[in-house]
């Protein structure tokens, strides 16, 4: 059990965080999304040992001590992936992933870095030297490296930000089932919203310092708190409620996604179609709704200028104001 209690860190006068305080079960998939700057990586760096707190961290029974009593900062039992990968340029993928392997069992080694490789979609490229594979390539390496001695806790900074998005999806699907079949704790700070929704068990939301929202993705992204929470997963609405419901008058806003919106032969709601943008499954519409921009999915493109009836489901609107 990972477990954090009045966890801070400041640089300079400016707190970047205050006071977080969480508990994490062994295997559990946490994710941190946020704004830049909002203090995702300083709070891998904590939890790793590479920055001090005067809070205080724990795994199980033993509190972890940062940089100021650790001439090495980290622990054994927890590897950090940060945003630059640190490998051995001049070492083949297969080598910098078997860099802290024993060779003492050379036969079990060899298949550990095959099992690695794997996992990454890299055993085609063992042997090319690492100066010589791309950045994305490059990344997968250091995660295989970061799971090479298999450890406990794993802290994972932006870690599919250089991969191409064709081997982004089946990668991470890879990653987070070896994980779980592992019982691997996982931190994933992250500004992809596959990767907090898909993957994690719970999803921490940072802003101002504290841990802002909390809870499952399915929580936060059905009944996100408001626009800002809610604008972490993607394209939002926050429309006035007098613009989408016949029955109201009230200045009240409402979060809706654009997919929240439906378009409708029959509907006292009325918008003009602005803007059309190709997505592939379907169409992103852009209207004007009383002077107001909103955003629509729908399945056929419709043209600039054409007006729209508009539909919310009542029972939607009430369950984003509670």
């Amino acid at each position: 059990m990972l477990k954090l209690q009045n966890v801070s860190f400041s640089y300079g006068k400016e707190p970047v965080l205050k006071n977080i305080n969480f508990t994490l079960e062994k295997g559990e998939n946490i994710s941190v999304i946020g704004q830049s700057g909002c203090g995702k990586s300083t709070l891998l760096k904590l939890v790793y040992g590479l920055l001090h707190t005067d809070g205080k961290i724990f795994w199980g029974d033993k509190e972890l001590l940062g940089p100021n009593f650790n001439l090495v900062p980290g622990e054994a039992f927890i590897k950090y992936l940060a945003q630059d990968f640190d490998l051995m340029l001049p070492l083949t993928a297969a080598e910098n992933v078997g860099k802290h392997l024993s060779n003492f069992y050379p036969v079990k080694k060899k298949r550990r870095i095959k099992e690695l490789l794997e996992v990454v979609e890299m055993e085609d490229l063992a042997d090319k030297k690492a100066k010589l594979l791309s950045g994305g390539q490059q990344q997968r390496i250091a995660l295989a490296r970061a799971l090479a001695r298999e450890p406990e806790i794993i802290l994972l900074d932006e870690p599919f930000s250089h991969i191409d998005h064709f081997r982004k999806n089946n990668l991470r699907r890879r990653l987070f089932s070896y994980l779980k079949e592992k019982n691997i704790t996982c931190i994933i700070a992250t500004h992809d919203s596959t990767d907090a929704l898909s993957f994690a068990d719970r999803t921490f939301v940072l802003k101002n310092s504290h841990i802002y929202a909390e809870g499952t993705p399915e929580e936060l992204y059905q009944n996100p708190p408001n626009k800002y929470v809610a604008s972490l997963f993607g394209d939002v609405n926050y429309v006035m409620l007098k613009n989408i419901s016949d029955n109201e008058s009230s200045r009240k806003r409402v979060v809706l996604y654009p997919h929240d919106i439906k378009i409708t032969s029959s509907s006292n709601v009325e918008a003009e179609v602005q803007r059309v943008y190709f997505k592939g499954e379907n169409y992103l519409i852009e209207a004007n709704l009383n002077g107001e921009k909103i955003l629509i999915d729908h399945t056929k493109e419709i043209a600039p200028g054409k007006k729209i009836k508009l539909k919310v489901s009542d029972s939607l609107i009430q369950q984003r104001l509670k």
